[in-house]
């Protein structure tokens, strides 16, 4: 089992989310976050006064997969987080020792 960590722009949610399920990922969970990297925020004016902007708003979706679809799942991911700008994200795959689902006790690939 493999959990899959991608850090996305915020619009690209809903695409992101329709390619996933059309691969048959059954649930995510989306967090709103903030962040930079090479794109190290920018500035904004407000009310006539510059400022700048160091966290950018950005989402963090996880998704839990049996490892056979790791790669499809991260492959679409980037696909359809991709605008080829800096500051498109990036995406982390670690592996999963354990899963139980709380409901049924059911644990491991069942519980995914």
């Amino acid at each position: 089992m493999k959990l899959i960590m991608a850090i996305i722009k915020p619009f690209k949610l809903d695409e992101v989310r329709e390619a996933l399920t059309g691969l048959g990922v059954q649930g995510m969970t989306v967090t709103e976050v903030k962040g930079y990297g090479r794109q190290k925020g920018h500035t904004e004016i407000y009310r006539g006064a510059e400022y700048a902007v160091n966290f950018l708003p950005k989402l963090k979706i996880e998704i839990a997969v049996k490892s056979d679809m790791a790669d499809a799942v991260t492959e679409a991911v980037a696909a359809k987080a991709k605008t080829g700008q800096i500051g498109d994200g990036k995406i982390f795959v670690s592996d999963i020792s354990h899963v139980v689902r709380i409901r049924t006790g059911e644990t491991d690939n069942d519980a995914l």
